[in-house]
C-alpha cells in the first residue's frame, strides 16, 4: 500500500467516528430546546449519585483490567503488576475518547512491550476480552426482550429507526449477502493460501485465536466469569445509580411494575449498551440518542432524556479523563524508575 493510500485509510478511519458523533449530537440538539435543557440540569439533580456513578466505572475498569490479566497469563505472557493492567484499561478509555478504537491499539502495543511478547498475542487476548463482552451484551438483550418486551415492541413500532432495525434483522436479503461474503473470502483463502501474503495473514489470525482460545481452556475460568458478571453489573448501576439524580427518573423508581426501577434501567442500560456498536468517540452521539429514545418509551419528555444523557455522558466521561491522566503519570514514573534502575546497573 503506497503512503498516499496508507494516510487516507488513515484519515477515514479518524474522520469518520469523529463525523458520526458530531452529526448525531447536532441530531440530538436539535431536537430539543437547550433553554429547557439548562433549566433541567440547573434545578433538582442530586450530584453525589453522579459521583457514586463515576465510583462505579472506575471499579469497572479496575476489574476488567484484573480480568486481562488472567487472559495474558494463561496465553503464555509474563505476570505484570495489577495496578499496570488496571492502568492499560485506564488509558485505553481515555484515548477511545478522543479516536474510536485508538485505545484498543494502544492497550495492546503497552502490553506487548512491556510483557516483551508477541503483539498478535496480546490482540488475540484483546478480543477475547471484547467477545466476552459481547456474550454480556447478548444475556441482557435476552433478558430484557423476556422481561421488557412490551418497551422493545413500542420501539420497533413507534420509532422509524426501530422500524428499519425491525425490517432489516428480518429481511433475508441481508444474512444471505453475509453468507455469500464469508464464502467468497474463504474461497480466497483457499485458492490463495500458498502466497506470502495470505501467508502472513493466515499466521497471524491464528496467533490473534490462540490468545483469545485461552478463554476455553485457561486456569481461573471460574474467576474470569465472575469478574466478568463483576464488570457488567457495575456498568447496569452506572445507568441505574443515575435514575436516582433526576426527579424525572426517580419517578420511574416508584412506579408499580418497574421493580424499583430495575425494569427501566434494564431496558435503558441495554439501548445505551447496544449503540457502543456505532463508531463514535466514546459512545458520544449514538450513545445519548439510544438513552433518550428508551427513556422516551416510559413517559420521559425529550428534553429531560437528552439532559440525562449529557449529564450522565459527561460526568463518566470526567472519570475516564482523570484515570487517562493518572495512567499517564504512572507510566511516566515507572519508565523513570526502570531507567533509573538500568543506569545505576
Amino acid at each position: 500500500m503506497s503512503t498516499v493510500a496508507k494516510n487516507i485509510e488513515k484519515i477515514v478511519r479518524v474522520a469518520i467516528p469523529l463525523g458520526v458523533s458530531a452529526a448525531l449530537v447536532v441530531w440530538l440538539f436539535h431536537k430539543v430546546d437547550l433553554h429547557q435543557i439548562e433549566q433541567i440540569m440547573s434545578q433538582g439533580v442530586d450530584y453525589r449519585f453522579l459521583m457514586l456513578m463515576m465510583l462505579t466505572t472506575m471499579l469497572s475498569y479496575i476489574i476488567r483490567g484484573i480480568r486481562w490479566g488472567i487472559q495474558l497469563r494463561a496465553a503464555g505472557i509474563p505476570r505484570i503488576p495489577a495496578m499496570t493492567e488496571c492502568v492499560s484499561i485506564f488509558g485505553a478509555y481515555a484515548l477511545n475518547l478522543i479516536i474510536t478504537y485508538l485505545g484498543e491499539a494502544w492497550r495492546c502495543v503497552y502490553i506487548s512491550r512491556r510483557g516483551k511478547c508477541k503483539l498478535s498475542t496480546v490482540v488475540g487476548t484483546d478480543l477475547g476480552d471484547r467477545a466476552s463482552d459481547g456474550v454480556m451484551i447478548l444475556l441482557f438483550l435476552g433478558l430484557t426482550l423476556v422481561v421488557g418486551r412490551p418497551y422493545i415492541d413500542r420501539f420497533l413500532d413507534r420509532y422509524p429507526l426501530g422500524k428499519t432495525i425491525d425490517h432489516l434483522t428480518t429481511d433475508p436479503t441481508l444474512w444471505i449477502w453475509l453468507a455469500v461474503i464469508i464464502a467468497a473470502l474463504a474461497a480466497a483463502d483457499r485458492l490463495l493460501r500458498h502466497t506470502s501474503v495470505v501467508k502472513g495473514i493466515n499466521t497471524s489470525i491464528k496467533r490473534i485465536w490462540d490468545g483469545f482460545a485461552v478463554l476455553f481452556h485457561m486456569k481461573g475460568t471460574g474467576l474470569y466469569i465472575i469478574l466478568t458478571f463483576g464488570i457488567w453489573i457495575c456498568y447496569f448501576l452506572n445507568t441505574y445509580l443515575c435514575f436516582f439524580a433526576f426527579p424525572f427518573t426517580r419517578e420511574l423508581i416508584q412506579q408499580p411494575g418497574s421493580v424499583g426501577g430495575l425494569l427501566p434501567g434494564l431496558v435503558v442500560f441495554v439501548f445505551g449498551s447496544c449503540s457502543m456498536a456505532v463508531p463514535s468517540s466514546g459512545g458520544l452521539g449514538p450513545w445519548n440518542i439510544a438513552v433518550m429514545f428508551a427513556l422516551t418509551l416510559f413517559g420521559i419528555g425529550q428534553a429531560d432524556a437528552v439532559a440525562y444523557s449529557i449529564v450522565c455522558w459527561s460526568f463518566q466521561a470526567a472519570m475516564i479523563i482523570a484515570l487517562g491522566v493518572f495512567s499517564a503519570l504512572y507510566i511516566m514514573i515507572s519508565r523513570r524508575r526502570q531507567d533509573t534502575i538500568h543506569t545505576s546497573a
